[in-house]
């Protein structure tokens, strides 16, 4: 039996050039080849007589070739091959283009299984260009359900069922089974042999489906295990216990009431914080549902306790927005706050750096320019890190390890689908805040195409003369790229063309190629209401409060997330006047517009988060890997949370029985974890 790590070029048919292309897929050994699943199936199981076809049907029919196959060249470039087969009931006309090879292949009086769509007319049914198998030989393309692969170039689905099949044979009786076998009796799942070679070739619906069971539910065991165990580790760590503040004294200075969410949240960090272990606290909240307060409450818990709280922000602009905010909210209680990023002036920096290491400075706000080597804190209690989606998470260990174990506070303004929670965030304690505090609005929110361009341009106009103001956000694009460069041009020319429709108001443009000072300057203009229109790529945060505007346009919508569009939509509404959201779809598919309407339909970030996971999976959903989730190879976030829930417990009920995987028949899920966390280090939460 050949071992899992064989290199992939033992086996027949696969030479140097075949061996590089299946390396662009990232396979490399038996193991990963064989670990390649399908990404879809083509059913070819059903085989039908002659005159039972119907037209626009894929099916397998069984024929004898009547006669010799005929070639004809038709034009300079155009070859057919013909010829007509029959069964007991009826014949069907062939036809192949440009494939005169073919010809040779079929041979009269022999029998082949023919799978394709049907042709022609009721009583003369026809295929063209169909996959073709002797009727008597092992059959692989026709009669079954047939695996479809991902592919690169250099590569066919011949290719990859040949080399499939030869990998399993030579690697079937050793592939990996990780499932200790008291949890596959538990859990009624199938041998890990029968999951590959049904997963890979199925025998029939009812197997792919119990492969795909065992095979998820390994995948999320294994995942599982590893997240528990690496979990473990960071919860063995000793912190500090902060007494906590009086919350009184802190409402006094509040110019609004705390909503009950925001003050079960407070008390929740209160109590963990009072722990002589580090706080792991992620407070959820939809767009305007009041998180800064919260973070605010905990900063000044960690500064009367007499240490330093670190408030990360992923932008500058939020940066500066929070030191602006906490800086006002924090002074009459005798906070010193600072602001650190990477715009300061040298002599600024040398003062800020000087107050920080000194302790003078009680609260720190910065961007990722806190975790610089340069920044040393005197007694660092908390970190806060804002919109922590943003960050990797390697940015986020990097600032706790500035102090010795403190307190982290994690926010999110994107809700987090619950299901997916339960996996992101299993080693922390999350406090959701679902009360949006008393006058923050219903933003009104339709999508509509270049039709309504003109009713909608009038509108933009009677905003801004009832003296309010716009947002127009534009599709994001990759930075440093060429297409980069052409969409800049085209945000660009459309300001322009603006310009042109809007000669009256005062429109700025703000995208990521400006300046950080450059950017400053527009979003304070626009803050201040000397800017009517903002039109902005969402390579930039607009993340900045402007209680005045209350309208946003976003064109292309159909191109964003549904969390990002609600994202872009909590810009708006902020202040007393109606506000309300318009998403241009410039596509004319059914998902499309079916995404469109769910954001019309609800103002609710939760529910908008599900319907976004669905749609799009976690990668997509989060708009970046740094989500802390390995890539799974055949489990789902969206679709499959009853088998993870299942597998979560499997796992928390191994690691109690059996903490170091040091037990015999948890040797395969040990070394299968251990593979995890070195494949993932650095990125798993």
């Amino acid at each position: 039996m050949t071992a899992l790590d064989t290199d992939v070029r033992s086996i027949k048919g696969i030479g140097e050039e075949r061996a590089k292309a299946l390396n662009k897929l990232g396979i490399t050994t038996l193991s990963e080849l064989v670990s390649d699943f399908p990404r879809a199936y083509d059913d070819r199981s059903i085989i039908k007589e002659t005159d039972e076809l119907i037209v626009g049907e894929s099916v397998c029919v069984v024929g004898t070739v009547a006669t010799a196959p005929t070639l004809s060249h038709i034009s300079r470039g155009l070859d057919l091959v013909k010829l007509r087969v029959f069964d007991a009931r009826g014949t069907m006309n062939v036809t192949f283009f440009n494939q005169s090879y073919v010809r040779n292949q079929l041979h009269p009086g022999e029998s082949y299984v023919f799978y394709g769509r049907v042709g022609g007319k009721i009583g003369q049914p026809e295929m063209t260009n169909p996959i073709f198998e002797p009727e008597e030989s092992a059959r692989v393309r026709t009669g079954q359900i047939v695996p479809v692969y991902r592919l690169t170039a250099g590569l066919s689905q011949n290719m990859m069922i040949n080399a499939v099949k030869q990998g399993l044979r030579a690697c079937g009786d050793v592939l990996p089974d990780p499932l200790p076998n008291e949890i596959k009796r538990e859990y009624q799942l199938a041998q890990s042999r029968f999951a590959y070679e049904n997963i890979h070739f199925p025998q029939s619906y009812e197997a792919l489906e119990i492969a795909r069971n065992r095979l998820i539910f390994e995948e999320f065991f294994v995942l599982s295990c590893a997240l528990e165990r690496f979990r473990a580790k960071k919860t063995q760590k000793t912190g500090f216990a902060i007494t906590p503040a009086k919350l009184d004294d802190f409402k006094a200075i509040l110019p609004f009431t705390l909503t009950g969410a925001q003050e079960r949240a407070i008390n929740d960090i209160y109590a963990d914080m009072a722990k002589p272990a580090p706080m792991s606290r992620l407070v959820q909240g939809d767009v305007g549902s009041g998180k800064t307060a919260v973070a605010a409450a905990a900063c000044w818990n960690a500064v009367s306790g007499g240490y330093q709280a670190a408030f990360m922000a992923p932008t500058e602009i939020l940066a500066e927005q929070h030191y602006e905010t906490l800086g006002k909210l924090l002074t009459p209680l005798g906070v010193r706050t600072v602001l650190l990023t990477g715009g300061i002036g040298a002599k600024a920096r040398r003062e800020t750096l000087r107050a920080i290491e000194s302790g003078e400075a009680q609260l720190i706000i910065g961007t990722h320019a806190l975790i610089s080597g340069d920044v040393q804190y005197a007694k660092l209690g908390l970190v806060v890190a804002d919109e922590q989606h943003r960050f990797g998470v390697t940015q986020r260990a990097a600032l706790t390890e500035k102090g010795e174990s403190p307190h982290v506070l994690v926010m999110s303004a994107t809700p987090i689908p619950r299901t997916l929670a339960l996996i992101v965030y299993g080693d922390l304690d999350v406090s959701v805040l679902n009360e949006l505090p008393p006058g923050r609005q219903k933003v009104d929110t339709f999508a509509v195409n270049e039709s309504m361009r003109k009713r909608i341009n009038a509108f933009i106009a009677k905003q801004i003369d009832a003296g309010r103001q716009v947002f127009i956000v534009c599709p994001a694009v990759e930075e440093n790229t060429e297409e980069h460069t052409d969409e800049l041009k085209n945000v660009k020319a459309y300001t322009k063309e603006l310009k042109t429709v809007f000669p009256q108001y005062n429109i700025g443009l703000i995208h990521g190629k400006m300046k950080p000072k450059e950017k400053n300057e527009i979003m304070t203009a626009f803050a201040s209401g000397e800017v009517n229109i903002l039109v902005a790529t969402t390579v930039v945060e607009v993340g900045v409060d402007v209680p005045n505007a209350t309208l946003m346009i976003v064109e292309n919508a159909d191109r964003f997330g549904l969390s990002q569009l609600h994202q872009l939509r909590g810009r708006v509404g902020r202040g007393k006047e109606k506000s309300y959201c318009v998403l241009f779809n410039s596509s004319e598919s059914d998902s499309a517009r079916e995404r469109l309407k769910a954001m019309c339909d609800t103002n609710d970030g939760f529910r908008i988060a599900e319907e976004d996971l669905r749609m799009r999976g976690p990668g997509d959903f989060f708009g970046s890997r740094q989500h802390g989730l390995p890539e799974m190879q055949i489990a789902s976030f969206a679709t499959d949370m009853e088998l993870l829930k299942k597998a979560q417990t499997a796992a928390k009920n191994t690691l109690i029985a059996d903490p170091e995987l040091s037990n015999k028949e948890h040797a395969e899920l040990k070394k299968a974890v251990l593979r995890l966390i070195e494949k993932n280090e650095g990125t798993l939460n």
